[in-house]
């Protein structure tokens, strides 16, 4: 780590605690060359896998798409923000758990079917008719009569 203060490349760790949420480390060190000290933050960086769309373009995994995603589809519906928040890490958490560098965009669709099923089934209708173009009512009614055998058995 490098002073900010003289740019010596030796510092020293005098202190470090978790930051109140445990996800990052707050670490104060002081500087070998000039005895300043200063103040960093440590944080895990999780790679999230690259996602491979239907057309064979690749693409960056990107979180604001998914939560907007999830949002249109749950709009005026009484799920709170952190239901979404909570879902949103849940389907990111096992996009990682894979272990692969590249997902098919189908596979990023279906992680969310999967969430908004168990979270609201007018949402879950609403993204389905999108996400697998239903072109009339009898494929909306086929995935109402689909949830609802679902719903049935849990």
């Amino acid at each position: 780590m490098h002073c900010p203060f003289c740019s010596a490349d030796d510092t020293k760790v005098i202190d470090s605690r978790l930051v109140t949420d445990g996800t990052s480390v707050r670490r104060r060190r002081e500087c070998i060359t000039c005895a300043e000290r200063f103040t960093t933050f440590e944080i895990a960086e999780l790679v999230m896998p690259r996602i491979v769309k239907s057309n064979g373009n690749r693409e960056p995994f990107d979180e604001a798409k998914l939560r907007a995603g999830m949002q249109r589809a749950l709009e005026k519906r009484p799920v709170s923000i952190e239901d979404i928040d909570a879902a949103v890490s849940r389907i990111m958490h096992r996009l990682r758990s894979t272990g692969e560098r590249e997902l098919p965009s189908r596979q990023v669709g279906g992680e969310v079917m999967r969430e908004l099923r168990d979270m609201d089934p007018v949402a879950y209708v609403r993204f389905a008719s999108v996400y697998r173009d239903f072109q009339d009512l009898s494929e909306f009614q086929a995935e109402i009569d689909r949830l609802n055998i679902k719903l049935d058995h849990d």
